[in-house]
């Protein structure tokens, strides 16, 4: 079955769905190839992502982290993604896309680095094909088009993904990324988690599109709309979608609908204010964790005992990564200043020198 068209989706907007909230299998069709084994390993990675967000929302108010994007209930659209990509294929996140960056080679003590402002946290190993999470909205869109150039200029049988939410597809990069990908027919995944709110700003006030996915009409590509708290769907969408890029039949614009259960960030919103109770609650009925632990107890492929393994390695990764994180040496101003540029010009080479003569006391 091919990706469905823009043009399809304004005529059926239901989201593709594998599994059903209670587990069952509701398009047995499109069932993803996976084995068990790497059936399990999705319900482990999305485990250890919500035990490690938990101790990352922990860590920020103790002080130990700096800015963090909490991100339990989008772990079906992150992991799923992620997974139906190749280590050879490139991400480029958002700020709340650290679990795809790490999942996909990036160290975990580095991801706390970059929360913290160090420059280590930016030092991106040989051989992750990822960016660093991008701050300014929608930005990715473009830079990710650039990138899929440059694998098609080349000949090479790869992709690269950017993600970002609902609000980015207000921004200009959002457009010019797929009307550049839609000319060119370039192998890239847009691919939006659709959490319902931009910051506070409810979806329907972001646009009065009926939905993301038939944006992708006007730049001429394929899109999906997909139940983001399913990963056998997301990771079905995302496979496709790669398989139209590497096979040169362009981009593809992919809307997953999901849900972020806590704050924005860490940096002082309050979900209470602009979300009901009911709402949440609505959307815990959904929870991509619950609904593939019942998938997989259903084919005696997942345990209470297996569950509480992962919880206690991700408690354990976590506690190793924030020690390395603490014992990497704390940043000096100098340092910042050297890798600004290749060549330093004179304004900031007199102010390392001021900051030189402080670091010296």
């Amino acid at each position: 079955m091919s990706v469905t068209t823009a043009v399809e989706q304004t005529e059926n907007n239901a989201p593709l769905q594998i599994l059903a909230p209670d587990g069952t299998v509701v398009r047995p069709d499109l069932m993803p190839e996976l084995s068990d084994d790497e059936l399990r390993e999705l319900m482990r990675r999305m485990v250890f992502t919500r035990v490690w967000d938990q101790r990352a929302i922990s860590l920020n108010r103790q002080g130990r982290l700096g800015f963090y994007a909490p991100v339990a209930g989008q772990e079906a659209s992150m992991i799923g993604s992620e997974a139906a990509l190749s280590k050879e294929d490139f991400i480029l996140p958002s700020y709340r896309d650290i679990p795809q960056m790490v999942w996909h080679g990036f160290p975990l003590h580095q991801a706390f680095l970059y929360s913290r402002g160090h420059i280590e946290g930016g030092r991106i190993p040989e051989g992750v094909n990822v960016l660093m999470p991008q701050i300014i909205i929608a930005a990715q869109c473009t830079q990710a088009a650039g990138v899929a150039m440059g694998y098609k200029l080349r000949g090479e049988k790869r992709v690269a993904i950017n993600y970002f939410g609902d609000g980015a597809t207000s921004q200009g990069d959002f457009y010019e990324g797929m009307n550049f990908a839609g000319v060119y027919k370039l192998p890239v995944i847009f691919f939006s988690q659709n959490n319902g709110y931009a910051i506070s700003l409810p979806f329907e006030k972001q646009t009065a599109s009926e939905n993301i996915a038939v944006k992708a009409v006007a730049a001429g590509i394929a899109s999906e709309r997909v139940d983001g708290m399913d990963i056998l769907a997301v990771y079905y969408a995302v496979k496709k979608a790669k398989e139209r890029g590497v096979n040169g039949e362009g981009a593809t614009l992919i809307e997953a609908l999901t849900y972020r259960y806590g704050p924005h960030t860490m940096a002082g919103d309050d979900p209470t204010r602009y979300r009901t109770g009911e709402e949440q609650s609505e959307w815990e009925l959904r929870d991509p964790l619950i609904r593939f632990r019942k998938f997989l107890e259903g084919k005696g492929l997942w345990s209470e005992k297996d569950e509480e393994a992962v919880i206690e390695e991700a408690k354990a990764a976590v506690a190793d990564a924030i020690k390395k994180a603490d014992e990497t040496p704390k940043m000096k101003v100098t340092e910042l200043i050297d890798v600004m540029f290749e060549t330093l010009p004179p304004a900031l080479e007199e102010q390392k020198a001021e900051f030189l003569a402080k670091e010296s006391k």
